[in-house]
């Protein structure tokens, strides 16, 4: 089908090009379930960059595709997690410099994902992305179910940009722009994608400002949300945790029960769920063999007074 489409918009008039335009980007908005059902995530490596740029380049044909501009912001999100910024940091301790010069691109393309859907956002609501910088809390209770993807893809891609952008003010500046699409997204469908808003507030309570109560008594009706709502079978869940919590906490036992439950579950079980549980597997593995970093050995017990 995509090739046919693609033969129309390359020898039609104008007319038949614009609907060939949007029918193939109706089909290219819908084609991530097939890379989330993938089995090979360096299959999905090479490939994504091409549809990623076929998106973009559709996008300057129809700026306000909606659900172009959703998969230009979850795909460029999902791809720069997986395979830019893990990248990053499992090599920083062979190669400080190429680590770097990963996170600075990965800061890049974060910065396009959330700008996508912050485009996303505005087509539905014009001014958003303006009343956002200035009022969040006002501004995200316009949004309603129908808004909650691009919503969350905008969070979570924005986050992402704050959370690798230690050095840069006027990014981390926008930290309560991000919490309040997170709350609302939470708010109105916190079952979307299987409960992932409850991965990310896993991580985020620890850092909230302001919250009610303790973070890691917040964080933890999270990860029990999150694991009730993906039935128990994403590995996501228990990596979050561990890298969050048990290491605050220096809780190796913990850490290293967590992140075996994660290599522990079935990839197949939930078929749209596959190439994320493999990703999130691998960063498993990789937080397990830097365990011996990530916690202070214990003291062995003073010697008794003859």
């Amino acid at each position: 089908m995509l090739l046919a489409l693609l033969l129309m918009v390359a020898g039609s008039g104008c007319s038949v090009r614009k609907y060939a335009i949007n029918q193939l980007g109706n089909a290219l908005a819908n084609s991530g379930t097939t890379f989330a059902g993938d089995d090979d995530p360096e299959l999905v490596r090479g490939a994504v960059p091409f549809s990623l740029k076929l998106i973009e380049s559709l996008l300057a044909e129809t700026p306000q595709h909606p659900g172009l501009l959703l998969a230009a912001a979850s795909g460029f999100t999902q791809y720069t997690f997986a395979f830019v910024a893990e990248d990053a940091d499992e090599m920083e301790e062979k190669d400080l410099a190429a680590a770097t010069a990963l996170r600075l691109r990965a800061r890049k393309l974060y910065t396009r994902a959330r700008n996508y859907g912050l485009r996303g956002l505005e087509v539905a609501h014009p001014g958003l992305e303006k009343m956002l910088r200035t009022s969040p809390k006002t501004a995200v209770a316009q949004l309603g179910k129908g808004d909650v993807a691009l919503a969350y893809w905008t969070a979570a891609s924005w986050g992402a940009l704050i959370g690798i952008s230690k050095d840069n003010p006027e990014i981390i500046a926008d930290q309560l722009v991000v919490e309040a699409l997170i709350d609302r997204v939470a708010e109105l469908d916190e079952a979307f994608g299987a409960g992932a808003i409850h991965q990310v507030l896993i991580r985020y309570e620890l850092a909230r400002q302001g919250g009610a109560g303790d973070p890691v008594a917040r964080a933890r009706r999270h990860y029990e949300r999150a694991l009730e709502l993906a039935q128990g079978q994403q590995a996501g869940p228990h990596v979050a945790w561990a890298e969050n919590v048990s290491v605050k906490n220096q809780n190796a036992a913990e850490f290293k029960r967590l992140l075996e439950q994660a290599l522990a579950v079935k990839v197949d079980a939930q078929p749209a769920h596959r190439l994320e549980n493999l990703i999130m597997q691998r960063r498993a593995k990789w937080l397990l063999s830097r365990a011996d970093d990530l916690f202070v050995p214990a003291e062995p017990p003073a010697a008794k007074a003859p």
